[in-house]
Formats: C-alpha cells, sequence, structure tokens
C-alpha cells in the first residue's frame, strides 16, 4: 500500500537502559532538527563504567542516559549552523558548560548547571542523534583529522576526564602513583603516569585479567588487591614513603581505604572512579590529617579537556587502541553491555554502528 510522505515514519536504533539491570535496542523516531542543531551518524561508542553503573548499579548522578562517548559523521545542519557541514568527521561531547557561571568561572565546569542539562537526542548510543544548538554554540563539536579513527575518537571523552584529574594535582618528574583498577580509564592512569615520566608504577585490581593487561605497559608491578602483604611491596619499592599519587578508579570505598594507607606522608589521593549513590565510608581523620593527605574528587571533563586529549590521542603520545579488546554492533547492546558488566576478559568495549 502506497504512503503518502507526509504520513510516513523513519525510524532508527537507538539503546536504552530498562527496569532489573537490562539494556534494550529499540526503533525509535528519528530526531527532528532544529536550525541550530546538527544531526550526527554514530559510528563509534565506548561503554563506561559510568553506563555500567547505571544499568547494573545505583549510579549517583541523575541522568540515565547511555552512550556519552560517541563519534561519527555528520548527516545533516540545521539552517544556521555555519562552522560544520555534512560529512564532517567529529567527537561529540554530551555535556557543555556555560563559562559564565560562578562554578565556570572557578574552574568548576563540570558542576554548572548548565552541564548537566545539556544532553544528545535520544542519546549517543543510537544510529544517528542530534547535538543541540548549545552544544553546537559551546564547543561540544570537535572535528577529527582523517587520520584518526572514529573508535579512537570515541575514546576522546574517557581520556578527558582523566586529564582533568591530572590537572587537579602537583606531581613531577620521577614521582610514583597506584592506580586501584586497572580498567580502561584505570589504564588511561597509568598511560599518564608514563606520559609524565614517574619514576614507579603500581597497578591495583581484584581482575587477573586486567593485572596481566597492565604488564604489557612496562609498569613497576601489578598487584592483586587481596595480597595481605600490599603495603609492603609498595613501601620497599619507595624508599619507605608510599606512593606520591594514588588514584582510585574504581567505586571501590576498599580501594579507597587502601589508598589512604598506601600514600605518602603529604601525597595525594584521588577518587575518581563513580561510587554508588548514598555510598558511606568510615575514615580515621586523625591519619589524614597528621599525614597531611591531599584527597580530591574528579567528575568528567569540560571542552578544554576533550580538546587535551584529542590533541594527546593525534599525537600519539597516548595510543588508545591498544585498550580496545572487544566491538559489537549496535543491535548487539545487550551482549556488549552483559560483557562489561563481567568483565573478566575484557579491556574497552567499544559499540558500533
Amino acid at each position: 500500500m502506497y504512503l503518502y510522505p507526509t504520513l510516513m515514519k523513519f525510524t532508527m536504533k537507538a539503546a536504552f537502559v530498562k527496569d532489573s539491570s537490562s539494556v534494550v535496542v529499540e526503533d525509535v523516531e528519528k530526531p527532528i532538527l532544529g536550525t541550530g542543531d546538527v544531526l550526527v551518524k554514530m559510528h563509534a561508542c565506548g561503554i563506561c563504567g559510568s553506563d555500567l553503573e547505571k544499568v547494573f548499579g545505583k549510579y549517583s548522578q541523575p541522568s540515565t542516559r547511555l552512550g556519552h562517548e560517541p563519534s561519527g559523521t555528520i548527516e545533516k545542519v540545521g539552517e544556521n549552523v555555519t562552522d560544520f557541514k555534512k560529512g564532517d568527521r567529529v567527537f561529540v561531547h554530551h555535556h557543555v558548560p556555560c563559562y559564565s557561571c560562578h562554578f565556570c568561572l572557578h574552574g568548576n565546569e563540570t558542576m554548572c548547571e548548565k552541564y548537566s542539562e545539556t544532553n544528545l537526542s535520544p542519546c549517543g548510543l543510537a544510529e544517528e542523534f542530534i547535538v543541540p544548538q548549545w552544544n553546537v554554540n559551546h564547543g561540544g563539536i570537535l572535528k577529527i583529522p582523517d587520520s584518526m579513527s572514529f573508535e579512537e575518537a570515541a575514546m576522546i571523552e574517557p581520556l578527558a576526564c582523566c586529564i582533568r584529574t591530572w590537572d587537579k594535582f602537583s606531581f613531577q618528574k620521577g614521582d610514583s602513583a597506584a592506580i586501584f583498577g586497572v580498567g580502561a580509564t584505570g589504564m588511561m592512569h597509568v598511560m599518564l603516569s608514563i606520559v609524565h615520566e614517574f619514576d614507579k608504577i603500581f597497578c591495583i585490581d581484584v581482575n587477573e585479567f586486567r593485572l596481566e593487561f597492565a604488564k604489557k605497559f612496562n609498569i613497576t608491578d601489578a598487584i592483586k588487591s587481596s595480597v595481605p602483604d600490599i603495603k609492603q611491596k609498595i613501601l620497599d619499592q619507595t624508599d619507605n614513603r608510599g606512593v606520591d599519587v594514588a588514584i582510585v578508579a574504581t567505586g571501590s570505598l576498599q580501594a579507597l581505604s587502601s589508598a589512604i594507607d598506601l600514600v605518602r606522608k603529604g601525597g595525594t589521593v584521588v577518587m575518581f572512579g563513580v561510587p554508588s549513590k548514598d555510598a558511606m565510608i568510615n575514615l580515621n581523620m586523625s591519619v589524614i590529617y597528621s599525614k597531611e593527605i591531599t584527597m580530591i574528587s574528579s567528575y568528567a571533563a569540560s571542552d578544554s579537556d576533550t580538546n587535551a586529549a584529542l590533541e594527546l590521542i593525534q599525537s600519539s603520545k597516548i595510543d588508545v587502541k591498544k585498550l580496545i579488546t572487544h566491538r559489537y554492533n549496535i543491535k548487539d547492546s545487550p551482549k556488549a553491555f552483559e560483557h562489561a558488566h563481567h568483565g573478566v576478559d575484557s579491556m574497552k568495549i567499544i559499540i558500533t554502528n
């Protein structure tokens, strides 16, 4: 039967969080392009630890949208868009701050009210998505060079989050670091430690696969977190001081306690991993005080961080391709999330379209 064009509805596939800790792929209507918007065809999108927390855990942040590491090509631009055109290869950031509020002016862009309000439609984990006018006009789209693959570009956002973390604490060439949780972002912290010429890098995890994976990067030691003499191992290799910085790239509160124990006097503990909602911990504040430990947290990234990440990847100072272990088509997103959730044999999982 013939359908008049005005009555036809065009659909696409997109992945969503459903009840009972599951991901589903549904056919949804293609989003409508506004005059200042940009339509992007997704080519690659990474699965992030925060995505897994949204599906299988109790995510501490309000958003439940999937897919905030997308890259692709521009399919169409609104009539008022002048800086981008059809065919441009791009990375897209889902959140963009205002850069003028009290938080932004103090370097806290990810605390900006506008930051959490800006999102891709329907989400980044879709065959196509709309980049809203605000994001387009405030640095939310970065053109990527032809030499950069879409899979590499999908790693810009997680690397940017790591870069933001490193901008928050002081360090020197020859320092030591302990990375708790060496999943994909944990390994990015390892790679940044190498870029910054750290002398000692310790990787700590419960996962044997990840520890073996980390050994490929010429680290000092890969230690299972259940090892009873872990503190002595690190003291023996840091002139009995402990590490200069301990980065907790996991939501485990036990790892946070261990980080406080293993960092040196005057050192820094970084809370990078996403904790579950309402997660609580008992801390011996007298130890934190007497050791003069600096504790910082780091959430998400701004466009200055994504630009820095793009440069590190483009210059090959950080080879993010080494972290990709598995690829799934968007229609197999439920399988991809289950694989990433169990994580016994995977590092970075990329969903392609």
